[in-house]
C-alpha cells in the first residue's frame, strides 16, 4: 500500500446505530438498533392478534393500532438496512399483522338483501350535559334520525334540548337522566316503549326501549355508555360491561346498540361484542378509521374511534357520518340503515 493511501474497506463511521461504508454508499444498520425498533411493534401484533389487553395500559394502547401500521413501516426500513434476516422476517411479519387488523375497515362491506324502512340514528356524548343544544337539535334537523342515543345526558340538558326544538322533533323518549356522566336517553321520531331486564347494565345508565316504526315493524334499541379502561378497577368493569351487552337474535325484533362504548375495534372485547350477531357501521361502511375523540381540543385533533352505532346483522347498512358538536369531547355519529321487508 502507498503511503497515504486508505483502505475504504476498514473505514467506517457510525452514529446512532447506522454504519455507512464509504465504498457502496449505503448506510447499514447496526443489529441491536434494528431489534430495538422492531421489537415493540412485534410486540404490539402479538398483543392485538391475540387479543392479550389485559390491563388498563395496554387497554388504552390499543386504540391507537391504525398509528401502528404506520410507524412500524419505519421499524421494517431499519430492518431491512440492517440486513439481518430474522429481524426483516420478524418486522415485515408485524407490519403486515397490523395492517390486516386495520385496512378492512378502509373498505366498505357487503351488504345482505335489504328492501324495506329506512332507520336513521344518531348518537352523541353530550359530555357531562355542556354541550350546545341548539347544535344537537339543528344536527337532527340536517341528518333528520328516527332515533336520538344521548350519552352523559344531564336533567338540565334535557330541558335545554326541548327548549331549543327537539320535543318536537323527537316527541318519543325514554330517558334515564342523572347529573354527570352517568345519564342516558333515547330520543324517537315514532313510539318508543322502555324495555327492562334485557341485560344487567354494567356502567352508566344504558336504557333500552322497544321502536314501533310505521306498518308495524320493531326494533330494539340500547344507549350504550361503558366506564373507561382507567386503572385496574374501571378495567374490570369495562370488560364485565362490555360482555353484559346484550347479543343481537337470530330472529324477532331488530336490535342496534348505539354510543360511547369506550372502546374500538382493536379490542377483543369489542370485537367479541361485534361477533355476537352484529356490524360496526362505520367499518361496514368503510370509515372505520374515522376517530371520533377527543374532540373540540385547542392542539389535539381527534385520534380514536371509540362512538359507534352497532347494527343487527341483518340490516343493511347504508350510510355513515361523523359530525363535530360544540361544548363537548365526543364527535357525533349518525347512520342509516335498511330493514328487511
Amino acid at each position: 500500500m502507498e503511503q497515504g493511501s486508505v483502505d475504504v474497506t476498514e473505514s467506517r463511521s457510525a452514529v446512532g446505530g447506522v454504519i455507512v461504508t464509504p465504498r457502496s454508499g449505503r448506510p447499514k444498520v447496526s443489529a441491536w438498533f434494528a431489534w430495538i425498533a422492531v421489537t415493540p411493534f412485534a410486540w404490539w401484533a402479538v398483543v392485538r392478534l391475540g387479543g392479550l389487553e389485559s390491563g388498563s395500559f395496554t387497554a388504552q394502547l390499543m386504540t391507537a393500532t391504525p398509528y401502528a401500521v404506520l410507524a412500524s413501516l419505519v421499524a421494517l426500513l431499519l430492518a431491512v438496512l440492517s440486513r439481518r434476516r430474522l429481524a426483516i422476517a420478524v418486522a415485515v411479519a408485524a407490519t403486515a399483522s397490523l395492517a390486516a387488523a386495520v385496512i378492512p375497515r378502509m373498505t366498505a362491506s357487503a351488504q345482505p338483501a335489504a328492501d324495506g324502512p329506512t332507520l336513521r340514528v344518531l348518537s352523541a356524548n353530550l359530555l357531562f350535559g355542556r354541550a350546545d343544544a341548539e347544535a344537537v337539535v339543528n344536527l337532527v334537523r340536517r341528518v333528520r334520525p328516527d332515533v336520538l342515543s344521548a350519552q352523559e345526558l344531564s336533567p338540565a340538558a334535557v330541558a335545554e334540548l326541548d327548549e331549543a326544538g327537539l320535543k318536537e322533533l323527537l316527541p318519543h323518549r325514554v330517558l334515564h337522566d342523572e347529573f354527570g356522566a352517568g345519564g342516558s336517553g333515547l330520543y324517537a321520531r315514532y313510539p318508543l316503549t322502555e324495555v327492562t331486564g334485557m341485560f344487567q347494565a354494567i356502567g352508566h345508565n344504558m336504557p333500552a326501549a322497544r321502536l314501533t316504526l310505521p306498518g308495524g315493524g320493531q326494533v330494539e334499541l340500547v344507549a350504550v355508555h361503558t366506564y373507561p379502561p382507567l386503572g385496574p378497577r374501571m378495567t374490570a368493569l369495562w370488560r364485565e360491561g362490555l360482555r353484559a351487552l346484550p347479543s343481537a337474535p337470530s330472529e324477532g325484533p331488530y336490535r342496534i346498540l348505539a354510543g360511547d362504548f369506550n372502546a374500538s375495534l382493536d379490542h377483543a372485547e369489542f370485537r367479541g361484542l361485534v361477533e355476537r350477531g352484529y356490524v360496526d357501521a362505520a367499518e361496514a361502511s368503510g370509515k372505520g378509521l374515522i376517530p371520533t375523540w377527543p374532540a373540540n381540543r385547542r392542539v389535539m385533533p381527534p385520534i380514536i374511534t371509540i362512538d359507534h352505532v352497532l347494527a343487527d346483522r341483518r340490516l343493511a347498512v347504508t350510510g355513515y357520518e361523523v359530525h363535530t358538536l360544540p361544548r363537548t369531547d365526543h364527535r357525533a355519529v349518525f347512520t342509516e340503515l335498511r330493514l328487511p321487508r
